[in-house]
């Protein structure tokens, strides 16, 4: 047996809590925190847009971390209004999810998008991803998640021991950096659940590609929502579960070409 060193990922609580009231509490990798505010509110519905966020504050507390988000008034208010009517307590403590109704909800539709991708962007888009996760190559114990805009790359990569919570990080960044989610795919690292559909739905893109397999609700669910789920992306194969009108023939197109 012989020693040695090896480099492994942080995980802590992260509270979200919204004016001085916490909502959620999840088991996160403790970085890109101001992303991760600005994601998580937005695929939990509580805002629509950034500027619905007045300012984000990260506090060190002794066993984690508390993100304490001040909202607008109109966005505050129909905060304390659905925790009204909530049937529980707020937050379970690690997914985030408040109750059934949550788990279950509708899931926005993307069929309207027009954006396709050829199959050498779905390549391109995993083969990037793999290429730009410092933090996985370093402890291979984290997932992945990037915005793939045809013709620009990977705009935005975030990573994190969850795969829901890099996921939200993505949408953060990529969000505040002005990027329309229905002009990109969500590339990720992981399986695709439920969860991960509605999300990449709320942020408005019609493609979810992913390295490993999606579960049976995530497919039915992407189906409803006439989202492309593209997986278990191995090289140049890949398995197309729903939307495959929205594949066309084709190279990868490059940045200036259209």
């Amino acid at each position: 047996m012989a020693e040695g060193e090896r480099f492994v990922p942080e995980e802590t609580p992260v509270a979200f809590s919204y004016a001085g009231s916490t909502h959620a509490v999840m088991m996160a990798t403790p970085a890109d925190l101001e992303d991760f505010a600005y994601g998580f509110s937005l695929t939990e519905g509580i805002i629509d847009d950034p500027a619905e966020i007045e300012t984000v504050e990260i506090v060190q507390e002794d066993k984690g971390i508390d993100l304490q988000i001040h909202l607008a008034d109109a966005q505050n208010d129909a905060l304390t209004a659905r925790r009204r009517h909530m049937a529980g307590p707020v937050g379970c403590g690690l997914c985030g999810i408040e109750s059934i109704e949550q788990a279950v909800r509708v899931t926005p539709s993307v069929r309207s998008s027009p954006l396709t991708l050829s199959e050498d962007e779905v390549v391109e888009a995993v083969r990037l991803l793999n290429g730009q996760q410092p933090l996985h190559m370093a402890t291979r114990a984290v997932h992945g998640a990037g915005f793939y805009v045809p013709g620009a790359g990977l705009i935005a990569v975030r990573e994190d021991v969850g795969r829901h919570n890099a996921l939200d990080k993505l949408a953060g960044a990529a969000r505040r950096a002005g990027h329309a989610g229905a002009a990109g795919a969500v590339v990720v690292t992981s399986r695709v659940s439920v969860e991960m559909v509605q999300k990449t739905a709320i942020v408005g893109s019609p493609f979810i590609i992913a390295i490993s397999a999606p579960t049976a609700l995530a497919i039915r669910t992407a189906q409803e929502a006439g989202m492309t789920l593209i997986a278990l992306v191995r090289g140049d194969e890949f398995e197309i579960f729903t939307g495959a009108e929205r594949i066309v023939s084709g190279p990868a197109r490059r940045a200036g070409n259209g």
